[in-house]
This record gives structure tokens, sequence and C-alpha cells, in this order.
């Protein structure tokens, strides 16, 4: 049987077991029809793109328009403008190779992108190489030379790492408690542009849903700021209207908002260490159950921070304070 050039190597871990096997079809459809879903039909897929392997596919709803600059056998990369966003910004997608020799041609490809991009952009997807010793467990020791080409590419390009919710790997072998390998092999990197445009950005690692790999959430967070002076009077007056109501509801629904995630942060911790030895299929759904719940709590804290902190900066705004001035 052929080589999968993009399926992750084991022999650093002497491990000839084969691959799981897993349905591509399948796996798509699934996403296809999650995207899709009953639970909101105002985002349907308007439109979709394909590289030229058929390995990474896009698709974007009413609320994008997609332009495809290029692609190729590993990455693809796409103009996109959202309706909630001011200006234009460029994603590439990666899959890449397995073999270190294959990957050569992605990193090359990207420090190119860098030097003629000047709009936001995110490198995101499959990378098959992991950035760290921390990024592996279990199996033989990492040689760190392998990543010297990924390392050197990220310093190159000037890409930032925009770090991860949720399990610490995105990949594993699936196997025993004794052969089970686990590894980061799929992140999101962003240039400056990005970081200055959409600072609150943040991705959170989903539990595998028809394959090895997790699923990457990547939310924006955009919030306008083309608002005209009546306009933000109006905002500034309804929020504070609504201040007393949100912090009734606060503590009547959500109670101890800052301390829950603390606590479930460290319950993720603790079920993510068991399913590591045991690697037992009800372990991991605990974990998943445990990881929903610390999400929405996270979410719901993240939330009231943000509230919080427009509320305050209205205010003192409002009062010529220092919070302005310096």
């Amino acid at each position: 049987m052929d080589l999968d050039e993009y399926r992750p190597i084991q022999s650093e871990d002497e491990l000839e077991y084969g691959s799981v096997d897993l349905n591509e079809d399948q796996h798509c459809d699934l996403i296809i029809r999650a995207f899709n879903g009953d639970i909101d039909k105002d985002h349907t897929i308007a439109s979709q793109a394909a590289n030229v392997n058929n390995k990474i596919w896009v698709f974007w709803d009413q609320e994008s328009s997609g332009t495809v600059l290029d692609h190729d056998e590993q990455q693809m990369t796409i103009e996109l403008k959202h309706v909630e966003a001011n200006d234009p910004f460029q994603v590439t997608i990666i899959h890449a190779k397995c073999k270190p020799s294959m990957r050569i041609p992605i990193w090359k490809t990207l420090r190119l992108k860098s030097t003629s991009c000047s709009v936001p952009w995110c490198v995101i997807g499959e990378f098959n190489v992991i950035a760290s010793f921390e990024e592996k467990f279990g199996g033989l020791p990492y040689q760190m030379k392998r990543s010297i080409d990924f390392l050197g590419m990220i310093e190159d390009c000037g890409l930032v790492d925009l770090g991860f919710y949720g399990p610490r790997y995105t990949w594993s072998n699936v196997r025993g408690p004794y052969l089970i390998v686990w590894k980061r092999l799929d992140r999101g990197m962003v240039n400056d542009n990005w970081l200055r445009t959409f600072p609150a950005t943040t991705i959170t690692h989903l539990a595998a849903a028809g394959s090895d790999h997790s699923l990457l959430l990547v939310e924006l967070h955009v919030w306008s700021t083309h608002i005209a002076s009546s306009a933000m009077w109006i905002f500034h007056q309804k929020l504070k209207t609504t201040f007393r109501a949100l912090s009734f509801r606060s503590r009547e629904q959500y109670g101890g908002i800052f301390q829950l995630p603390k606590e479930f942060e460290q319950k993720v911790k603790e079920v993510e260490e068991k399913w590591l030895v045991t690697n037992d299929p009800s372990d991991r759904a605990a974990l998943h159950d445990i990881q929903a719940q610390y999400t929405k709590y996270l979410k719901t804290e993240e939330a009231v921070l943000r509230q919080k902190t427009q509320l305050h900066g209205f205010k003192d705004g409002d009062g010529n304070s220092r919070y302005f001035i310096a």
C-alpha cells in the first residue's frame, strides 16, 4: 500500500501498526452537515473552494465573500471579507505532508507570501510538525532537528502562535495506553496586522469527529469601531440603563462567574491525564463533557469582562480622566 504523504509518520516511535481507517467522504459530509445544521438556518454555505488535489476544502456563508488567491498541494490562500469586518483579510489553510523534505516547498511558499502580504494574515491548519518538546506526549523522545525548518519559517514570516483553549494535543495515533502518542500538529498563526485588527482572536481545540485530528474553532470577536458620535451616545445610554439588570442577572443565573472556570480548568486537567493513561472510551466521553462545560464558563467570564471593560471605558472617557489621556 502506498504511503499517505499527509498522514503523520510514526517511525520515530517504532510503531508499525498502520493508521486509523478513516472515511474522508464521511468526514467531509459531517462537516458540511454541521455547517448547514438545523440550529442556525441563517448560516448556510454560499460558496466553496478546494485546492489542486482536493485535500483542502473551504466553505463560507452568505455573510462573507471570498476569492482564492492561489493554491497548491499543501496550501490554499483565500482573501475574505466579512460583513462585520471593515477590511479584507487573508487566510492560508495548511495541509502539510508528513516527511520533513516534502514540507520544504510549503515553508518557501509561506516565506514568499509574508513579503508581499500587507493585510491581516492567518496561517492555520495541519502542519504535521511540532514546535517544542512539550507538544508531544508518548513514544520516543522527540528530535528537535525535525522542527528546525518549521521554526525558521515562523521566524522569517514574523508569525505569532495564537495559542489555544482546550486539550493540549490535536492528534493521536489512537493506540493502547502504553503505545499511544499525542502531538500538537495543528495550530493557527498570524502576522502583526492581524493582531492589530483582530486582537481578541481565539482558537479552541474541539473534540475529534471522524478524524484522528481535533477540529480548530477560530473566533475573531469582531467589534466595529466606526460609530458616529450620536450613535455612541445612544449606545452609552443603553449600557448605563441595562447595567443594573445585567448585574442582577449575572449574580442570579451564573453565580461565581470567575471561580467556576478555575474549578473546571483543574477538572479538565485531571480527566485529561486520566484518559492519557487509560485511553478508555468512557474517560474520553467524560473529558469531552468537562471540556464543554469549561468552555462555556470561559466564554461567560470573557463576555462579562469585556462588558465591564466597555462600561468603565465609557465612564472614564466621559469624565475626561487620565484613563483616555495617558
